[in-house]
């Protein structure tokens, strides 16, 4: 059943990295301190969505074997209700107003005009300012992979927002886009939702759900989405692992239990001294 509603989801090589090197994230911060950050960002949280205000039908569990099926097996739409008060706060509306800048067929570049670049910086403001932001920027810069706030929300904004050709060599695609707005769902002014797969163990938000649905005329056999955490949580725990585990499966931990975030680079071109963009980040499921 399509849902045309304004929605919120807080809802998909080994290359370089943030620093001199890949190397020097990877040997600077260990598998026990990412869980402890991501704990500590978790309980920092405190613009999740409350149980009032995201309310979900999940409906119809389905095996891992009928995921490929393509059937239709939800009557109702997955949201039943998302509150304008959550939708309201700064982060969110910060959120919202990035949503229409994107054309969503690849091969067309992407017009930047000054209003859009003016709302990722407040986009990325709004976030970092947050107590979830700064506790990030805190771990980071004790670990010498940043000397300021400023380096690295400006990192944060072309790893992020950077534009790179995903068809034709046009500049057609960034992180940002493909996860928020696209690929992870965070917008879903569209969406057919199928079943799910897979429910996190959470009883509270934010939950992940492994979703079948069809957008846009495309079916996604399992597209895996973080649920009802705020969209500086999202920013942070993706750009964690990616800073830090950058192609790789990265395992944080929510509320005492473990997940799985597996991040992908851009190789094809990249930024800087040669960083890489962004490319994919999604919660890993069964």
């Amino acid at each position: 059943m399509k849902i045309t509603l304004i929605l919120f989801l807080t809802i998909t090589l080994i290359s370089q990295g943030y620093s001199d090197s890949l190397d020097f994230s990877l040997a600077r911060v260990s598998d026990a301190e990412i869980k402890s950050l991501s704990e500590a960002l978790y309980k920092l949280d405190h613009n999740r969505a409350t149980a009032s205000e995201l309310v979900i039908d999940p409906q119809t569990l389905i095996s891992s074997s009928q995921t490929g099926s393509g059937n239709d097996h939800s009557s109702r739409p997955l949201f039943k209700q998302v509150s304008s008060t959550l939708l309201s706060k700064p982060t969110y509306k910060a959120l919202l107003n990035l949503l229409d800048n994107y054309r969503r067929v690849t091969g067309e570049a992407e017009d930047v005009p000054s209003q859009e670049v003016q709302e990722q910086d407040t986009f990325l403001q709004q976030t970092m300012n947050t107590d979830v932001g700064k506790e990030l920027y805190n771990f980071l810069h004790s670990k010498g992979i940043y000397s300021s706030q400023s380096a690295f929300i400006q990192d944060l904004k072309m790893m992020w927002f950077g534009l790179y050709s995903r068809s034709s060599g046009k500049l057609d695609s960034s992180g940002f886009e493909h996860i928020f707005a696209e690929r992870k769902g965070v917008w879903f002014p569209q969406l057919n939702y199928y079943s799910h797969s897979f429910n996190g163990p959470w009883t509270t938000y934010p939950d992940v759900l492994g979703m079948q649905f069809e957008w846009d005329g495309y079916f996604k056999e399992v597209g895996s989405a973080l649920i009802g955490s705020s969209p500086e949580f999202d920013l942070a725990i993706y750009s964690l692992c990616y800073i830090t585990r950058p192609g790789q499966k990265c395992y944080v931990s929510l509320g005492g239990k473990t997940l799985g975030i597996q991040t992908y680079t851009w190789d094809n071109s990249s930024y800087g001294d040669g960083k890489k963009y962004i490319a994919s980040a999604y919660p890993a499921t069964p």
